[in-house]
């Protein structure tokens, strides 16, 4: 260390008098910055900046900004970038990093107004400046997809695609935005990019709404472990017992807020037994005030946020608090700390709610389910085994509030007629599903679809797929989204629920049900297809259980002709409500936690 230390005195020494060439300032800040010493390298480029009359200086900024970047150092960067981009306005790396920095900050309008110059005024069909502009283009779309500008994401993933068709994340995100608006088909034409390549490049989370097969929602699965899983980590836990008087139960999400995996486990955190078990959550989620996350976070023994943590130091904090059984509420959906899971940090590890689907992760040992959900005969395409709930695999939450039951005009629903509904994301709406919805409208006179306005671009295409489909626009209805407790009200002014398929509903079918909404569902094979299926099994309703398009499109047009028969349902459903298995939450937490200490046992 002293030999170092001397030898950076020298270099310091020697970019003070001016004469370090570029070539070794690069040198030695990168053996510094491997040592994890960056504010010296820092030091050493301001003294070279300041004292050596280089034509790379612009170089020397740009490398400056990094090293303050990573020291967290945000105006110190901004102002190193910005003298980067006065010496050398052609030089397109800075603009990229300031807006990263920008973003890093919560300053999102000027980090589109960064990457935006760069697509303005930097030609994309310039070899060397291709990948520059690409990065700016995937970001554009990164960051509008985020705050659901849909339109502009699409459109700047559309031209990135144009430069380069071969970059499968970008295509994942391609199709997804495809999906939320409504865009069909969802694979679509571009130049260089075949359909199967489309297929092979769509998410976990996408596929689900694409194909009902098993064996495709693991291949989904296998391919984002193959990108993105490090399979060389050490494992932190062994496959033994630690013997703690209480159970540890750690439950790991980005999720702990306004969100519905939050809206299903509320009341599961709450309920667990102080006395046989200590309840941990790990959160990396957004702090958005709600009364919900608050309600989450009372409802741990220890909460630690872990989003300015690596993946690593995540999961040694969660073997040094010696957790029995993890349970990650993430999959593979936005925010996953895939390799954070794949360093084991508990003994035990189990997927639940956030991913209906297979995840393949190797570091999850379970997925919570019941033997609809996931029957014997399919487990084969899963990676996780099933730990089946004899019940139902879907908690609930007794406490979600309800506001005010609106009347029909107050929610722009006709005052007569039958109304059936379908408030789901708009991403699991599909072509074969609306072409069958419009089939039910069209044999019962005087009915309106009401579905969920999610976002403008879709509206406009289903309106449109309604028109092409000979439906006028009065049947065709979209309710805005509202708060948590008036979004439950809305469903006292509907008849029957539509369910989506090959991906059904899952906290939205539940909504409905508590409300006393019958839902009628198409069920298949894959998880995300049976979820409504198996809400229905546990309020032993099978009868709204469909397995073939044409019976589910009979059924529903039966039930719109029969007000008796839907009354009868509602009134089924208050028994539910009231004495059912299904909402029975105490229930739950019971066979959850009798499974957890079998599974620990075993250990």
């Amino acid at each position: 260390m002293a030999k170092f230390e001397e030898n950076y005195v020298a270099v310091l020494m020697r970019a003070w008098q001016g004469q370090l060439d570029f070539t070794q300032l690069i040198d030695c800040a990168s053996q510094m910055e491997a040592r994890q010493m960056g504010p010296l390298s820092a030091v050493l480029y301001q003294t070279w900046l300041k004292r050596t009359n280089s034509p790379y200086a612009y170089a020397g900024y740009f490398n400056l900004g990094v090293t303050l970047s990573n020291e967290s150092d945000f105006a110190g960067a901004q102002q190193a970038y910005e003298q980067s981009i006065a010496l050398h306005p052609g030089f397109v790396q800075p603009r990229l990093n300031k807006g990263s920095l920008f973003e890093r900050q919560g300053m999102t309008e000027q980090a589109l107004a960064e990457w935006r110059w760069v697509v303005e005024h930097v030609p994309g069909d310039n070899p060397e400046n291709k990948t520059f502009v690409l990065m700016a283009l995937n970001h554009l779309g990164r960051v509008l997809e985020s705050k659901k500008q849909f339109h502009d994401a699409f459109a700047y993933l559309t031209q990135s695609l144009t430069l380069d068709p071969l970059q499968p994340d970008v295509v994942h995100h391609w199709v997804h935005l495809r999906q939320k608006q409504c865009m069909w088909p969802v694979y679509s034409p571009i130049e260089g990019l075949t359909q199967q390549a489309m297929h092979e490049s769509t998410s976990a989370l996408a596929m689900m709404n694409v194909s009902d097969d098993p064996a495709e929602q693991l291949a989904a699965a296998n391919r984002f472990v193959a990108k993105r899983v490090n399979a060389t980590l050490p494992l932190l836990a062994k496959p033994k017992r630690y013997g703690h008087k209480k159970l540890r139960i750690a439950y790991v999400s980005s999720d702990f807020c306004l969100h519905p995996v939050s809206m299903l486990t509320a009341e599961l955190f709450e309920l667990h037994n102080r006395e046989k078990f200590e309840i941990y959550g790990y959160c990396w989620s957004p702090e958005d005030g709600s009364a919900l996350r608050q309600r989450v976070i009372a409802a741990m023994d220890h909460f630690t946020r872990i989003d300015q943590m690596s993946d690593e130091a995540a999961a040694k904090l969660m073997r040094e608090h010696e957790i029995d059984v993890l349970v990650d509420l993430q999959g593979q959906t936005a925010g996953a700390r895939v390799n954070m899971l794949a360093y084991r940090p508990a003994p035990i590890q189990i997927t639940y709610l956030g991913l209906p689907a297979t995840t393949g992760l190797p570091s999850i040992d379970y997925v919570i389910a019941d033997r609809f959900l996931i029957p014997e005969a399919l487990t084969p395409f899963y990676s996780e085994k099933p730990l089946y709930m004899p019940d139902i695999y879907q908690c609930s939450d007794r406490k979600r509030a309800v506001g005010p039951i609106p009347s029909r005009e107050s929610c722009g629903l006709p005052a007569q007629g039958f109304v059936f509904c379908s408030l789901n994301n708009n991403y699991k709406y599909t072509p074969e599903m609306f072409d069958v919805w419009m089939r039910i409208l069209k044999r019962t006179p005087g009915s309106v679809l009401w579905l969920l306005a999610d976002n403008p671009w879709a509206e406009a295409n289903l309106r449109q797929e309604a028109r092409t489909r000979g439906i006028e626009d009065h049947r065709i209805l979209f309710a805005p989204r509202v708060s948590p407790e008036n979004y439950l009200a809305r469903y006292a002014a509907a008849d029957l629920f539509l369910d989506t398929f090959p991906f059904n509903a899952g906290t939205t079918a539940n909504d409905a049900l508590w409300m006393g909404l019958p839902v009628l569902t198409l069920c298949g094979r894959a998880f995300a297809s049976r979820m409504a299926g198996a809400l229905l099994t546990a309020a032993q309703m099978p009868e709204l259980i469909c397995y073939d398009v044409q019976s589910y499109e009979d059924k529903a047009v039966a039930l719109a002709n029969t007000p008796a028969d839907c009354l009868r349902l509602k009134t089924q459903l208050k028994d539910v409500h009231d004495h059912g298995v299904l909402f029975d939450t105490t229930r739950f937490v019971q066979n959850l936690e009798g499974k957890l200490q079998e599974l620990v046992a075993a250990l």
